[in-house]
């Protein structure tokens, strides 16, 4: 998308850049600001027939790039009768009946009027780049002799090898060479927790190196990497227009030959039916004209949606197109998945159950040292939970041997010490197993020399704002919320009560999950929406009528299938969103209204010549002036961060 355009972002090569633009509006305003003080402090200037000149002077530096748009459009371009058209019939026939000054006004605020607008845009745009655009700017490149060399991202190639200091953010995407490795990925997914990476898996640009140094080779070119997919993802969202914009490009085709010919009747029927000269019917066609331009409804349509998509990205929302936050606002249903969505996929000890006879405290401390020698999260979880209660975990540990899925055994305190699920425990043998098929939590059981001495439960914590998520969804008036969860159905239904979910499903394998999506979407009216992860969830993300990803800017999955993209990986901006998407459309709405009543009034004005060139120069580019600062107030409205 070119960086100097207007009317919506298309690129149109008869613009002048931003500072050659302002450039030329100032010199325009000093002839035009002189032209103005002779015109009415001098009489010889005001009667001679030369002081035209001055006015063309200041005409050229703002008029000659609309009139040579005007030309493209027409023999070059698709669009004949466009704005640029009307403004340079009107001005053109001001100096041809001698209005010099309201000729050069009509360019001069126009041209000022769309620089103001081209800012606003770039605010928005600058806005979503600053919050995307986390890419180093050099890449460290080990020799095949070993030796080092620093590129720009762009000149390394798939195969090269990076090393990246402990603290320095990955510059491309790649697999983790050497030992494994953790990973801040607050900037793809906005998890806060370090993510542990093997040799081997998969790494992205985007990253930061959380441990020590590591080594890299690179999968991907500088353009594919994940980040570069994103922002140009960012780029392209303005070409996904939403229904109001391509009304308005429509409606312009329409509008704008059919104002030319009623301009074109006023000035050969007045004179006919009316005691009015050709000038006078001439003057009262070209108010019309200047009126009539739509460009209050082209500039600030478009630059509404690319407001409230800037507003979003200051809220870690990112929105791919216009249509989406139009579509968001009419949304009526949200279905959410469990794990990673509304819980954060980390486990956390809940309560502690022992055997009769064994001391809490030990056998936690027992459990604890086993773990150690794990690096599942299970085991991590269970050794925070000692450290939070001065637990110690300092049994000696031997002969440890691990079952993929099932658990640790383990010689450790002089017994022997098994710590697993139940399945793993009953097949190392285990005596007075409680029976907990029933339980809604995650069992880790442990047992002392062949007998079950108790179990830690664990539960998959909930996000802090995921009640507040669907609070705020019924406050935005969604009246439908449900999860759809692979989880046991005994947990959804303690987290959907928890959180004030009435409807959920619970044991879905991923085609029941598709097929229980598709039954809500038969039943509900109105748009529907998917929040996932982004990674499993793909297919139904796909299928709804809004796709939205938590936390998975660094998956491929929701870069392409999603429609929205929670950064920071809060349920809660998911109702941020729809407040967005609402306030943009009613902004949008807004300036429809405002737009064409305000003009109808002061063309009908103007055909009766009860109002002047001056009066439509502000009808013009004050209701187009007007209509932007409404668009930038969504802003304002949805408030900060």
């Amino acid at each position: 998308m070119c960086s100097d355009c207007c009317h919506g972002g298309e690129c149109r090569s008869g613009k002048l850049p931003k500072s050659r633009k302002w450039t030329a509006a100032i010199v325009s305003a000093v002839l035009f600001a002189v032209g103005v003080s002779l015109q009415y402090g001098n009489d010889a200037f005001a009667e001679s027939r030369y002081r035209w000149i001055l006015f063309a002077l200041a005409y050229l530096p703002v008029g000659l790039p609309v009139v040579k748009e005007a030309w493209n459009e027409g023999v070059h371009g698709k669009d004949f009768f466009n704005e640029f058209l009307l403004m340079t019939i009107a001005s053109i026939g001001a100096f041809c009946i001698g209005e010099y000054p309201e000729a050069v006004a009509v360019m001069l605020f126009y041209s000022v009027g769309e620089a103001l607008q081209e800012q606003a845009v770039e605010r928005a745009k600058g806005n979503i780049k600053a919050l995307l655009d986390v890419r180093p700017e050099t890449a460290v490149v080990i020799n095949s002799d070993g030796s080092a060399s620093v590129r720009h991202p762009s000149d390394v190639l798939p195969g090269m090898v990076l090393e990246i200091k402990a603290g320095e953010r990955l510059p491309l995407d790649g697999v983790l060479l050497g030992a494994a490795a953790s990973f801040d990925t607050a900037a793809l997914t906005g998890e806060s927790m370090p993510r542990r990476v093997e040799a081997g898996g998969e790494v992205l640009a985007g990253m930061i190196a959380s441990g020590g140094a590591v080594r890299i080779r690179v999968t991907k070119p500088f353009a594919d990497s994940a980040l570069s997919r994103i922002l140009r993802m960012v780029e392209e969202a303005n070409e996904r227009k939403a229904p109001a914009e391509l009304f308005i490009r429509k409606f312009a085709k329409i509008y704008t030959p059919v104002v030319i010919s009623l301009a074109a009747l006023i000035v050969l029927v007045l004179p006919v039916i009316a005691d009015f000269g050709f000038s006078e019917a001439l003057y009262r066609g070209l108010v019309f004209l200047v009126v009539s331009c739509p460009c209050a409804l082209v500039v600030s349509i478009p630059l509404s949606y690319f407001a409230g998509i800037g507003a979003a990205s200051r809220h870690g929302i990112l929105f791919k197109g216009g249509n989406y936050l139009s579509e968001i606002s009419k949304l009526k249903t949200v279905v959410f998945d469990k794990t990673g969505t509304l819980t954060t996929g980390r486990f956390a000890v809940s309560r502690v159950e022992t055997a009769e006879g064994v001391d809490r405290n030990y056998l936690l401390a027992l459990m604890a040292s086993v773990e150690s020698m794990s690096a599942h999260p299970i085991a991590n979880a269970i050794a925070e939970y000692c450290k939070a209660e001065n637990i110690s975990a300092d049994y000696a540990v031997e002969t440890v041997s691990e079952s993929a899925g099932g658990g640790l055994a383990a010689f450790a305190g002089g017994h022997s010490v098994a710590v697993g699920n139940m399945a793993f425990l009953k097949r190392v043998g285990t005596e007075n197993m409680p029976d907990y098929s029933s339980e809604a939590e995650t069992v880790v059981a442990c047992s002392v020399d062949g007998k079950y001495a108790g179990a830690v439960f664990m539960a998959d914590e909930v996000k802090e704002d995921a009640a507040a998520a669907v609070n705020g969804l019924y406050s935005e008036g969604v009246g439908n919320v449900a999860i759809l969860s692979g989880d046991k159905t005994s947990i959804v239904a303690v987290l959907a009560k928890k959180i004030g979910v009435a409807w959920f499903a619970g044991d879905l394998l991923p085609a029941d999950k598709v097929n229980a999506f598709t039954e809500i979407k038969k039943k509900s009216e109105g748009v529907v929406a998917f929040v996932g992860d982004g990674i499993n969830d793909a297919p139904v993300l796909a299928m709804s009528d809004i796709g939205i990803a938590m936390g998975g800017l660094g998956s491929d999955a929701a870069i392409e299938t999603a429609d929205v993209v929670i950064q920071d990986d809060k349920p809660s901006k998911v109702a941020k969103a729809v407040r967005i998407g609402r306030v943009t459309r009613s902004i949008v709405v807004q300036n429809i209204v405002f737009a064409i009543v305000f003009k109808v009034a002061i063309l009908l004005l103007g055909a009766f010549g009860l109002a002047g060139l001056w009066v439509a120069v502000f009808a013009d580019v004050g209701v187009a002036l007007l209509a932007v600062i409404n668009a930038l107030r969504i802003q304002w409205i949805v408030g900060g961060k």
